[in-house]
């Protein structure tokens, strides 16, 4: 009861103080960012009473304001505040990636590349296979031969299998684990973004050969452009860390400060440098993180999770405001065949990935922490989009719901699996991020 009339307050607050300003200057959207962030920790906190994660809280609270709710954080706001969400995942990234240490990747690698064959194989398959039976019934492949309709389905299903980091790390974060699934999972996510772009250029490339867009010269990144987005987001990376480890080593002074400037500068240095911003950002956290020394390491990741609540907030409070509710709706018949094939896709596939590795006993329940998306699946359904003017927008569209209802649904889900694996502190709550034996 508390917290709803904290919810009540700030929202009548807002009300009052909102019209004195001049609509459409940066204090009014500063007004409502610092307004979502109250809000959506608020429902959080409603959420953890209900024994839900707290990463579905802030989503249900951006939904709430956002413009599927009542609308007091609009369209135009969230638009307005749309580098506040970049600057969020590129510190979320940049977090996952120095989580990684050289001596767990050397240990679990096999393991994390059998598995994630295995999940992503099968799940692509499966949506592939299940789109293409469905066929005049998705709006996106109404009108095609059976073999473009393929081609168009695996286009799909390549942005569909995309996990989230930015729920994995939320989670990891909330719950304090950091067993063998937690860590089997933060690896898989992390490697998975890349491969599905990899995966999704193969797709587009086929589908645009099989099934040419209607309007001629458009179409997705060609094989020199995405090797330069992917290999260049390696490179710039590493160098990028190189730079963070000798600032640790000769100058260690305002570490979260120094942590926020990183995340500005890698957003700045990926569009300056046409590379792939996350993947950018997770290179360079690795190997500054596996270049410094333990203790220089340790005490800039640990400014950035004591940072880590506001960060998600802002990032998943946006998520939640960019849902469309009516798209949901409308699409639901549609969408809850794709969802139950993709959820089954990834509960096989890591079962028998987790055999062929063998470590069955991670199988149970690595995969409940692949279910949400978020991140690179939206732009890879914007790619899309841009490539097949007459069907992208449908295409993502249907995709935007899947994602909606996926987003709600695996924090859920993984939340669950990872206290019943008891990796999960017995009091997530009590557990701050950042804290020793996290």
């Amino acid at each position: 009861m508390r917290r709803l009339v904290i919810l009540f307050l700030l929202l009548a607050g807002l009300r009052l103080i909102l019209p004195l300003g001049d609509p459409g200057r940066g204090s009014q959207w500063l007004l409502t960012l610092g307004f979502l962030i109250l809000a959506a920790y608020s429902v959080g906190e409603v959420a953890v009473g209900l024994n839900l994660p707290k990463v579905v809280g802030y989503l249900v609270g951006g939904m709430i304001f956002g413009p599927a709710g009542i609308n007091q954080v609009t369209a135009e706001a969230t638009a307005a505040l749309e580098p506040v969400s970049s600057l969020a995942i590129a510190l979320i990234a940049y977090l996952a990636g120095a989580e990684l240490r050289w001596e767990e990747v050397r240990e679990r690698w096999r393991d994390i590349l059998r598995i994630l064959t295995a999940e992503l194989g099968l799940t692509l398959l499966l949506l592939t296979v299940l789109l293409t039976a469905l066929g005049n019934r998705l709006p996106f492949l109404e009108g095609l031969d059976l073999i473009s309709r393929i081609a168009v389905s695996l286009l799909f299903a390549s942005i569909a299998v995309i996990h989230s980091p930015a729920v994995t790390m939320a989670l990891l974060s909330e719950t304090g684990a950091r067993g063998p699934v937690a860590r089997t999972t933060l690896g898989i996510v992390l490697v998975a973004d890349v491969v599905v772009v990899i995966l999704f250029t193969g797709a587009l490339a086929i589908a645009r050969v099989v099934a040419p867009p209607a309007a001629a010269g458009l179409g997705g990144p060609g094989l020199g452009t995405i090797t330069w987005e992917l290999g260049g987001a390696v490179l710039v990376g590493s160098v990028l860390g190189g730079v963070v480890a000798l600032y640790l080593r000769f100058i260690h002074r305002e570490l979260f400060l120094f942590a926020v400037l990183i995340a500005f500068a890698g957003v700045v240095l990926a569009r300056l440098l046409h590379v792939e911003p996350l993947l950018m950002l997770i290179t360079a956290g690795f190997v500054s993180e596996n270049v410094s020394l333990p203790e220089d390491g340790d005490a800039l990741r640990n400014a950035m999770e004591r940072s880590a609540d506001p960060v998600f907030v802002v990032f998943f409070a946006l998520a939640g405001a960019a849902i469309d509710i009516d798209i949901i709706r409308q699409t639901l018949p549609l969408v809850v065949p794709i969802v139950v094939v993709r959820a089954v896709g990834l509960w096989a596939g890591t079962r028998l990935g987790s055999r062929w590795a063998g470590t069955p006993e991670i199988g149970r329940y690595v995969w409940t922490g692949l279910v949400a998306q978020a991140g690179v699946a939206i732009g890879l359904a914007k790619v899309a989009a841009q490539a097949y003017p007459d069907r992208g927008l449908q295409l993502q569209t249907i995709f935007l719901a899947v994602l909606g209802i996926n987003q709600l649904v695996g924090p859920i889900l993984f939340r669950r699996a990872l206290a019943r694996s008891k990796e999960a502190a017995a009091d997530p709550v009590a557990v701050p991020a950042g804290a020793p034996g996290r």
